[in-house]
């Protein structure tokens, strides 16, 4: 964890504010050590808000942050609406503070109408990305141990007692892909595919790789070809997710 905070503070600029979204015990002093080298501002957003109220729909993740120098409550409603976002939020609220004391202005009506429309503001995609409903597709870009792991907390809040979990999967060939298969469930269906790069895992490898970790299902030389399997072979209350290497 210290070698990827290293590598991550790499980031901090000599003389540039620097916020750090979410630090550990053992990372916090990396980021602190090459702020002071750099000379440069630094600000922790865990520690300047707190999240609270959270409430999940398919569409809209709303919740309460409170700024814990002011203590003052707001509500936030974001189409960005993947759990893990309440982190984000606090990061981007800190930047917020931080434009606005170099002479930036942003309305407080501005910013909670941007939050609530920033796909369609920016174009962003694929981060926990509810394209169909009945049965539900999710597309998210999660590709590794941890975003596998936040994948599967989400999943445990939407998913229903007799719904079907159906994952549509892909990977490049150069990562060690072991951890996340280790973690997927093993009672869901699996639809092994691969993207038409140089870098992708042929789809027959992951099925075979997948084996070894008692994940069996069929594999599909092309993504859209997984994506008609399982919708032909969900039920109306399902869910079907498209993650992997993006």
């Amino acid at each position: 964890l210290e070698k990827i905070a290293s590598e991550k503070a790499g980031i901090i600029k000599p003389g540039v504010p620097v916020i750090i979204g979410e630090y550990l015990p053992e990372t916090k002093h990396v980021f602190i050590d090459k702020a002071k080298e750099c000379n440069a501002p630094i600000y922790f957003a865990q520690n300047k808000y707190t999240v609270t109220n959270t409430e999940y729909s398919m569409q809209l993740l709303s919740c309460d942050i409170t700024s814990n120098q002011q203590n003052i409550t707001e509500h936030f409603e974001l189409d960005l609406n993947g759990l893990y976002q309440t982190k984000n939020i606090r990061t981007v609220l800190c930047a917020e503070g931080i434009l606005m004391q170099h002479g930036f202005i942003i309305k407080n009506e501005d910013e909670k109408t941007a939050l609530k429309q920033v796909k369609k503001l920016t174009g962003l995609y694929g981060r926990w990305d509810v394209v169909s409903e009945k049965p539900v597709i999710i597309l998210d870009v999660a590709h590794n141990e941890d975003g596998i792991k936040q994948l599967l907390a989400q999943l445990s809040v939407v998913h229903g007692p007799s719904s079907v979990v159906h994952f549509i999967l892909g990977m490049v060939k150069d990562k060690d892909i072991s951890k996340v298969l280790s973690i997927l469930p093993k009672n869901a269906k699996y639809y092994f595919t691969n993207a038409h790069i140089e870098r992708a895992l042929p789809n027959k490898d992951l099925q075979e790789k997948a084996k070894a970790f008692d994940l069996t299902g069929e594999s599909f030389d092309d993504v859209n070809e997984a994506i008609k399997a399982a919708k032909q072979n969900a039920a109306a209350d399902d869910i079907i997710i498209v993650c992997g290497s993006v």
